[in-house]
């Protein structure tokens, strides 16, 4: 079997495109939270701290000059408001797939805890079971 077709083999199966869909799913939903961090949460928050904007928010070390040879040399800096964006979205994606978790388990529990239904009985039991019901009517006085 030459590489090619086990490439194939490999790629067509379900897990492998379960796996793809998941990865665009999530980087959509990664998309959506941090829009909605930075977007919808971050700006109330720091209006009410008093008009901080989070995302430039920095820890300079060294601020920005010119050096020698008259050339800028920029500021170097810890963006530590971009870093709490992060955190925050960070903790958003962590809790929704928390919730997703958490519901796939419950049907799964739901799936296992219904009673499964009695089998079948084997030919043998039914031979026996016929055997038995004949010799209780012959045992009846009548």
């Amino acid at each position: 079997m030459g590489m090619l077709q086990e490439f194939k083999d490999f790629a067509m199966r379900g897990n492998v495109i379960d796996l793809a869909v998941g990865v665009v799913i999530g980087g959509a939903f990664g998309k959506i939270v941090s829009s909605l961090v930075d977007q919808v949460i971050m700006p109330p928050i720091g209006w009410l701290i008093g008009g901080v904007d989070f995302s430039s928010w920095v820890i300079t070390l060294k601020e920005a000059g010119v050096d020698a040879a008259g050339a800028a040399v920029p500021a170097v800096v810890i963006g530590i408001g971009e870093f709490i964006n992060t955190l925050i979205q960070f903790i958003i994606i962590a809790f929704a797939i928390f919730l997703v978790v958490k519901v796939i388990n419950s049907l799964h529990r739901k799936k296992e805890d219904a009673p499964a239904a009695p089998p079948a009985p084997t030919p043998e039991q039914e031979l026996l079971t016929e055997i038995r019901d004949l010799l209780k009517q012959q045992s009846r006085p009548g």
